[in-house]
Parts: structure tokens; sequence; C-alpha cells
């Protein structure tokens, strides 16, 4: 594995993609593959007929990064207050004590900070990895600004002391900076949420619900005027809502919305309210709960606006290793029979999921996250047939933010045996997600900078060559790149971080974790203009595997040498193929050689090569700066 210096940027040398000042515009090749079955094929037998398809798209992406604040419903929640502490705890570089030793700030667990994707192949045929955040221009997290409504009137930091969920010499050192931070009046609908949490709605707004929906609008417009931002993402991380009813003239309709709204409707939940508050403040809406939300008039409504929303509840823990672990079972070819999920849990959480209603909510996103998977293998399951799936959720407040969930899958395998996996998962509820909230904002932020356009392949080259033209003369290029369409309102690309995904109409729910990821990444490669990752690796499968890698090796190495000062010439006798043994050591050329070399000495001098290659690439691109501003201030005259 190669390895690459964690600040290294992408950068894509290819006559498919251009960069601009503004822009990266992308020339990309969809490749798909249409399916059709037909009673009797050649032989007369029913037959698949699978045909190649490529479609050509021009893909744009805005390089800005827009100054981006989060307004979460329930910020005075065990997410909203881990989530706050952890961003004033990687910005200010905060460091605290445990009987464990000093702890530094991270984002372990989230997906765009502290994870890797796979670019492509070094020339020595290793893998080349490179951190997520950095495939596109996307938001810093520490340098996002926080804000919200919660109905507990608590300040941040007393509010971070009840959840017990950070180490208190963190806390101690976060406290002066959250006490000042105070969560805006939310909305209180007692019916929605467990009657036990009464006691803690202190903080509610009155008057109508047309008029709450107008105060809401007003504190996002507010919170983006007092801070400077050019847009915000409104996230739900308050309590679990019973479902509410989907019927004619209530809320099947984006007009119906708006009136039942109006008409004061018991039937309109709080998260309804806030997601037309978004929607109509053009703010991407996103729903970290298992409610329903996203009735069909409010994803009509975001439709209208163009304005992202994406859901629902956050994939944390339990659900999260049921997603992989149902993919590998099905996909292997062993049967799952009964999934039995057991947790409990003493958070806030915990409390409200006691009563019914809400655990109800709770139920069906759990439950309905296998559907794909089982429907996509009929060899083993035949229509209609499904696992027994059964989930119970318990309150036990001693064991407060730490969950724990209990999980047994029975399957059927070879010859009429059985197989039983039983497992044990310990849960930090709020560690777990706080860095998915990250990742929802980020992603979705980077989402509204992408636009797409289906053209021809003249089209999109003609479109790329122009915004490469566009660049070399310092003009935006707007006319010559196409600015195209965003993505569908429902952002089904958030699926990888939430548990029952929100999909546009007549789309296909995808559940399996690992599919949902490389969906992600690959169109983020797509905007880059690199082709899907396949991991075929053809290059290690033929009988030249290795060979091969090793002759690229040396071929790059020795152009290297080569070309600096005093090196070898690549048909250089003296030069080792991988493996040899020198039987004349004092010929060798005074320079490093791998053969030689141990691990950590070939670890470090790749570090150094990378150093020395990424200074290389700056004093490169400062000069090209130059070059340009120069030619810039000519231009005038």
């Amino acid at each position: 594995m190669a390895h690459c210096p964690t600040d290294s940027l992408l950068e894509v040398r290819s006559p498919d993609v251009a960069y601009t000042p503004e822009r990266i515009v992308s020339n990309y090749a969809y490749r798909t593959t249409e399916c059709s079955v037909v009673a009797e094929g050649s032989d007369g037998r029913p037959c698949v007929i699978a045909a190649p398809v490529e479609r050509r798209f021009v893909i744009n992406t805005e390089r800005v990064v827009p100054r981006t604040g989060v307004m979460i419903v329930g910020w005075g929640g065990n997410n909203g207050t881990t989530v706050t502490a952890g961003i004033l705890a990687n910005k200010l570089g905060i460091t605290w004590r445990t009987k464990a030793g000093v702890h530094t700030p991270d984002y372990w667990g989230s997906l765009t900070q502290a994870s890797t994707v796979r670019v492509g192949v070094a020339a020595d045929g290793k893998d080349v990895y490179l951190p997520f955040n950095k495939l596109l221009p996307m938001v810093d997290p520490s340098e996002l600004v926080v804000g919200g409504w919660d109905i507990s009137g608590m300040d941040m930091a007393a509010a971070m002391e009840r959840a017990e969920v950070l180490d208190y010499d963190l806390q101690r050192q976060i406290a002066p900076l959250m006490k000042e931070m105070k969560p805006l009046p939310s909305v209180y609908v007692p019916d929605f949420i467990a009657a036990n949490q009464g006691d803690r709605a202190d903080n509610v707004l009155t008057g109508s619900k047309s008029e709450q929906v107008e105060q809401l609008r007003k504190d996002i417009r507010d919170f983006k005027r007092d801070n400077g931002l050019d847009k915000v993402i409104v996230l739900w991380s308050a309590n679990t809502e019973r479902f509410s009813d989907v019927r004619e003239g209530l809320n099947t309709t984006a007009e119906e919305v708006l009136a039942a709204i109006k008409a004061d409707e018991e039937e309109v939940a709080p998260s309804q309210m806030f997601a037309v508050a978004s929607i109509l403040e053009g703010c991407t809406y996103i729903n970290g709960s298992p409610q329903n939300t996203f009735v069909p008039g409010i994803m009509e409504l975001a439709a209208k606006h163009k304005v992202f929303i994406g859901g629902d509840d956050f994939k944390s823990g339990q659900t999260k290793m049921k997603s992989v672990l149902m993919d590998f079972l099905v996909s292997a070819g062993i049967k799952p029979v009964s999934i039995v999920s057991y947790n409990h849990l003493g958070n806030n959480d915990g409390k409200n999921l006691s009563a019914p209603k809400q655990f109800r909510s709770k139920e069906i996103s759990k439950s309905n996250v296998v559907d794909d998977m089982v429907a996509s293998n009929k060899l083993l399951y035949k229509e209609g047939e499904h696992p027994d799936h059964c989930v119970v959720i318990k309150y036990v407040p001693a064991v407060k933010d730490s969950k724990r969930a209990m999980d047994e899958y029975t399957s059927k395998i070879f010859m009429g045996g059985t197989n039983t996996i039983a497992m044990h998962n310990t849960c930090e509820d709020s560690l777990l997600a706080a860095p998915l909230i990250i990742d929802l904002v980020v992603v979705a932020e980077l989402c509204e900078r992408i636009t797409m356009l289906e053209a021809t392949a003249a089209e999109a080259e003609a479109a790329v060559a122009a915004a490469h033209a566009g660049a070399e003369s310092k003009t935006s290029g707007e006319a010559a790149a196409p600015v195209g369409e965003r993505m569908h309102s429902v952002l089904s690309l958030l699926s990888f971080m939430l548990k029952a995904p929100l999909v546009p109409g007549g789309t296909p729910v995808v559940n399996a974790l690992f599919r949902q990821r490389e969906a992600l990444t690959n169109v983020l490669r797509a905007c880059v203009g690199l082709p899907a990752e396949n991991w075929m690796s053809l290059e290690h499968r033929l009988s030249s595997a290795g060979s091969m890698a090793a002759g690229v090796a040396a071929g790059v190495a020795a152009g290297v040498a080569a070309g600096g000062a005093g090196g070898a010439a690549a048909d250089d006798p003296r030069r080792l193929r991988p493996g040899e043994i020198d039987p004349h050591p004092e010929t060798k050329p005074a320079r490093p050689d791998p053969v030689d070399m141990d691990e950590d000495e070939k670890e470090m001098l790749s570090e150094a090569r990378a150093r020395l290659a990424n200074t290389r690439g700056k004093k490169a691109k400062r000069k090209m700066r130059e070059k340009m501003l120069e030619r810039a201030k000519r231009l005038p005259a």
C-alpha cells in the first residue's frame, strides 16, 4: 500500500476533466447494464438479456466552499451537546486527561473525516489511498457554526453535564465556551412524544402552528445573518415522534400541508413544522429520527422549491452491524431465517422510546433494514418469504448513554444444517451519532454544489475543452460549461449514515452498507473524471502478475534516476531486479536501495519521497499561480 501524506490533495490529469478557479468540470462516461427477462431465449428457455449501456454526463462541482452553519433541533440533547463540544475541541486543539492518559481531539467515526478512499494503483502495483475529504473541496467541520432549538432551556454547558457523555476533564475545559450558548425555544406538541418528556419542556414556542413556523423561519434567517453564513443546514436530532396520519386532505400534497398548518391541524407533527420552515427558507433538512416526517406533501414541497431533504434515523450501532452481517450472509449463500435484536439504554432517547407509540416508530425503521438483501437472492427466499425479525428496546437508566445491543442470527446452511451467530455490542450512543451528524452536513453541503447534465460525447468533450480554455484565459467559462441540474430533492446519497433511507418515489431502497458507501465514493470519483472503482485488479490476476508491476516500477525509477544529477541510466547493468542479491556490492551506486532495506526504512524512504514530491508540486503550483496572475494583469492593458 502506497503511503500518502494526509494533507495530500487529489488532482486528476485527464482530457476528461478541467479545473477552473470556480469549478471542476468532468466529462463522465456512466456505464451500466440494462436487463430484460424473456420467456424464451435462443435455446427456448427463459433468459435474461443483458446489454451494456453508456450515458455521458457533464458534471460541475463548485470549488469554493461556503461558510456553513448547522441548526440542530434538539440541540440541548446528548447528540447536540456532544457534536458541539467535539467541534470546539477539534477547532481549539483541546486535550484532556483520563485514567488512560492524555487524549487529543479527533473525528474518529466520521466517514468524511477519518476514512480513506482507494484512488488507484501506484507504479509499483500498490494501492494508493487518500483521505475521503481530499477527493473534492468539502466543509471543514471545525469551521461549522452550530446553533439550534430545544424544548429545554438549559444552557449547553449544563446540558452537556446532564448528558454524561464526555470525560469530566474535557467538559471542564469546554464548559466556559458552551455556557453562553443557549437553545432557541422549540415546538412542543405533547401528543407526539412520550409524556415523560414534559418535565424538560420549559423553552417552548407559543401561538398557532402557522405562527410557530413563521418564528422558525425567522430564527433561521437571523442565525444566517448574525453569523455571516452563506448557507444553513437544518437537522432533526430531537425525540422520536409517533407516526402521524397520512391521508388525503391533510398532507398528500404541498398545498394540503401548508393548509393544514394554517388550520392548526392536530396531526401536523413538530418535525414536519421544522421541515416546512427549512424548505421555505431554502435550507437542506435532514431527519435523524425514525418518524414519518416526510409525508408526500412535504416531499412535494421540497421538490417544488428544489431543496434537499434526507432521512430517516441515524444509523450508528446495531443496525449498521445488521446491514453488514446480513449482506455477508445472503451474499455467501447462507439463509438467515430469524433475527432477534434486543437493546437497552438509559439516555433520554431510551426514556422517550419507553412509550409504545414512539417505540413503534423505531421498530419500523430497524425492521426494514434487511429487505433489499433478502430480495436480492431468490435462490434462498421464495416470493413473499422473509426472515423472522424481532426488535426489543428497554429503558434502563443505569447504563445511561452506553447502549447495549444483543443480536442472534439463526441461518440455514449446507444439507439442512443450522448456524447461529450471537453478538454483543456496547455502543456509546452519542459518540457514534455525533460523527454521523458531521458527515450528513458535510455531504449534504457538497451535494448542493454539484450539478449534472446529460450530453452527447461530443457535447461533453466540448464542455470540458471550453472550461480548459476559460481557465487559461482567466474567464469564468460559465457559458461554455453548462451547469445542468441538481440531484433529486430526496438526497438518497446520504443513505450510508441513515437507518431507513429515504429515496425518490419509484426508486429502489438500498440498505447494504458497502453498496451505500461505494455509491457515494463513486459519485465523488465521477465529479473528478475518475471511473467507478471496480476492484477487478486484472494486473494482479494475470500470469504476468507481479513482474508487470515490478517492470513498471523499475521503468519509473530508471526515468527518475536518469533525469536527476548523476543518476544511473535505465539500462545500467548494476541495477538489480527485485529480489536479486548484488555479488559485488562495492560497485553499487551510493543511493538508497529498497532491496537492502527493512520495512521501517522503506516506509521512511517512501514518506521522504512523498514529502519531496509534495514540495515540488507546491512550488510548481505557486509558479503557475504567479504566471496566471501576471498574465491576468496584462489582459486589461
